[in-house]
Parts: structure tokens; C-alpha cells; sequence
């Protein structure tokens, strides 16, 4: 048990680094680390990776809070609409067999792979990262607040309800989900999406947590060690960001991510 809690810091220090390095998206490293490091079934990791996530989101949440470019309306809006389906994601992650469970997580992580090294890819030819497609809150200048309407409602509650149920079902943070959604609807700076997308992660993180822990799904042997890790390797990993990160480390991260979602999949399969 001893060397348990070792590894999980040694792994939660990892995704702390990963998470600096590559963005919010890096903590979806979480939840295979848990499962190829301590042999553990994904609805076990998942509410383990969810502490470290709801940690790290909440710094990064009330740092822009404090700096004002955290959209504080559009983050209840989604994260009120999440709250209530990620129980019941938790709920349905400790009855689906742990076999489907890791072909939905590779899945998920597959994508999220794949988006990272197109993203890097268009950042290192200079080509814009954002495609605003369709800007149903915009932001009014003059104000300097989100100008609300139905279809923007609408976009920011489903774009709440699929991080939530994901965060529920497999510990992910969801800023897979919030980001893409903030950039298409809306015509935030990055930095602003950024922040909001935090501050919805860390409450829906939060939930998931005590939820978790209510129905006793929590290990806190290795959550409290790995938790520390992640907070650990977020602070040391800001040292090494100014010399390291970049696009071609996320590429670097984005097909590691493709090499662990296919280890997943075939581990799930076989």
C-alpha cells in the first residue's frame, strides 16, 4: 500500500507537468496513468483523476476571476446544467462493465489527441487557431459583457450538460468540450475562454468529487497522494514552461495520447 502512494505522486506529478506544458486538456492524462500505473479499472481512476482536475481547474478558475476575464454568468449557466447530470454520469460509470467504459475513455482520448496535434499544427504554420462559426453570444465591447439570447442559452447549457455527464463518467475535466463550444458561439479572446472554461470545470469537478465520495467510490489512499503530485508538478512545471512547451511538445504530448488511447482500446478489446 505503501508503494502505492508513491506511485500515485509520482503519477499525479506527472500530470501536473503534462497539464502545464500542454494546457488544461494535459489533465486527461489522469485517468490511463491511474490505470497502466497502478493497474486500477476506470470507474476507480476516474474519480481520482476528477480531485486532481477540480484542483488544478479551481487555481486557474480564480485566477481569472481575480484578473476579471472569467465570464462568471456564462460559467453558472454551464456548470449549473453539468452539476446535475455529472452524478448521474458517476452513477452509470459504477454499473457499465470496466471493459466498454475503457473503449469510450480511449475514444475520448483519441480525440482529444488527434485535436491537440491539428491545433499545434496550425499554430506552427500561422494559420488562426480560432474558427468562429457561429457567434450566438457575442460580446458587447461597450459593456464588456456577453450579450445573452436564446440560442445562446441553449449552446452554453448543452455544451454544460456533455461536460458534466463526461466528467462524471470518466474523471475528464470536459475543457474538450467547453473550449471548442466557447470558441464556436462566442467571440471571447482565448484568454477569457480559457479562464471560463476553468471556472466550469472546477464546479462541476468539485461535484463529481463529493458525489464520489457520498457513494464511497472515492479512494482517498491514492487520490489525496496523487492530488498532491498534480499541485506539486503544476507549480515546478511553470519553471519549464518558459524553455519547453510549445506546439511541437503538444504534437509531442498529442501522439503519446494516441499511443496510450490505442493501449486502451486494445487492453479493453483483448
Amino acid at each position: 500500500m505503501e508503494t502505492d502512494i508513491y506511485i500515485a505522486f509520482a503519477l499525479g506529478l506527472t500530470v501536473g507537468v503534462t497539464l502545464v506544458l500542454t494546457g488544461a486538456g494535459g489533465a486527461i492524462f489522469g485517468v490511463p496513468l491511474l490505470v497502466f500505473g497502478l493497474g486500477i479499472p476506470v470507474a476507480e481512476a476516474s474519480p481520482i483523476a476528477l480531485l486532481a482536475v477540480a484542483i488544478a481547474a479551481s487555481i486557474g478558475g480564480f485566477s481569472g476571476l481575480r484578473s476579471g476575464i472569467l465570464r462568471y454568468k456564462a460559467v453558472l449557466v454551464m456548470s449549473t446544467f453539468g452539476l446535475f447530470v455529472s452524478p448521474f454520469g458517476i452513477w452509470v460509470a459504477q454499473h457499465v462493465p470496466n471493459a466498454p467504459l475503457s473503449a469510450l475513455f480511449a475514444a475520448v482520448l483519441l480525440y482529444v489527441s488527434l485535436r491537440m496535434y491539428l491545433q499545434a499544427k496550425r499554430e506552427l504554420r500561422g494559420l488562426p487557431i480560432n474558427e468562429r462559426l457561429s457567434q450566438h453570444c457575442k460580446l458587447d465591447e461597450t459593456r464588456g459583457k456577453l450579450v445573452w439570447t436564446l440560442p445562446c442559452f441553449r449552446a452554453m447549457s448543452q455544451a454544460g450538460i456533455t461536460a458534466g455527464f463526461l466528467s462524471g463518467l470518466l474523471g475528464v475535466g470536459g475543457g474538450f468540450v467547453i473550449v471548442p463550444a466557447l470558441k464556436k458561439f462566442t467571440n471571447l479572446p482565448i484568454k477569457s475562454i480559457t479562464a471560463t472554461s476553468l471556472g466550469v470545470i472546477a464546479l462541476i469537478s468539485i461535484v463529481g468529487v463529493f458525489s464520489s465520495s457520498i457513494i464511497g467510490s472515492m479512494n482517498w489512499g491514492i487520490g489525496i497522494p496523487f492530488a498532491s503530485g498534480t499541485i506539486a508538478g503544476t507549480i515546478g512545471g511553470k519553471s519549464l514552461a518558459s524553455f519547453i512547451s510549445g506546439p511541437k511538445l503538444q504534437q509531442f504530448f498529442s501522439v503519446v495520447a494516441l499511443i496510450v488511447s490505442l493501449s486502451m482500446a486494445y487492453r479493453a478489446f483483448s
